[in-house]
């Protein structure tokens, strides 16, 4: 039995996000069933993170087991010709039977991409959250700063939440800006379910001049979602790198 682990890059405008659920469509279940059409193998793929519907990601993270003789080298392109031009494995390497795509994770990086022009960009429409605001960006990055180091995001995760605890770790995040275009980049040592979309969703409000910084401060400190701003749209978000020791 070998462990086969692989990046994948997708598009997940489509697809009612990453893992198997019975409406279907799902990245996962185009991975499996390239994957049996390739070994004749049913396979359980298990990957760094779920995303929801409409997320993408540049470097998500699988594994899973396999007895294929198939070399390493020509996973990916044996793959690649089997799956749809909207997903695609970067590159795949065998690792020991004890690894495993989410615990085994160190760090991830997340992208979130906004458009504050008056018209979108219609090339990255599906990547990119149209608001057509002014936003004092300096205050937005005040805010952000708050947020990094070791805290109780309960305020920032969704009451559908499963985690038995909801403190968390961000090492870093920055909000870059060019032409009206903005895309924060944060990395962690884990991310609840919608606390980047909650984050960003917070960040608008004060960038609006509808919060300040303190009342971010505040917002953190209640460890209670109903204090902090809207859930921002599924489209904006890419789950940009995930990072292991080796």
């Amino acid at each position: 039995m070998r462990n086969i682990r692989m990046v994948i890059s997708y598009v997940g405008t489509t697809y009612h996000g990453f893992q198997t659920q019975p409406i279907g469509n799902t990245i996962q279940d185009i991975l499996e069933q390239a994957i049996v059409v390739l070994t004749g193998e049913n396979v359980n793929i298990t990957a760094s993170g779920r995303t929801d519907a409409g997320v993408h990601a540049r470097g998500q993270v699988i594994n899973f087991l396999t007895s294929s003789p198939i070399p390493v080298h020509r996973w990916a392109l044996a793959l690649n010709s089997r799956l749809p031009e909207d997903i695609s494995v970067l590159r795949a390497d065998e690792v020991p039977l004890d690894f495993h795509a989410s615990y085994s994770a160190k760090r991830k990086t997340y992208r979130y991409s906004i458009d504050t022009n008056k018209f979108a960009d219609v090339f990255e429409r599906h990547y990119r959250f149209h608001y057509p605001m002014p936003l004092r960006l300096p205050e937005m990055r005040a805010a952000l700063a708050e947020l990094v180091g070791y805290h109780d995001f309960t305020s920032f995760a969704s009451q559908r939440s499963t985690k038995r605890t909801h403190t968390r770790t961000v090492i870093s995040a920055r909000l870059d800006e060019s032409e009206g275009k903005l895309d924060l980049f944060i990395t962690g040592d884990g991310f609840l379910y919608n606390m980047v979309r909650i984050i960003v969703g917070t960040l608008l409000r004060v960038g609006e001049g509808k919060w300040t910084v303190g009342d971010v401060v505040r917002i953190l400190a209640a460890k209670d979602r109903s204090k902090a701003g809207p859930t921002a749209m599924a489209h904006g978000l890419t789950l940009w790198e995930v990072e292991y020791d080796n």
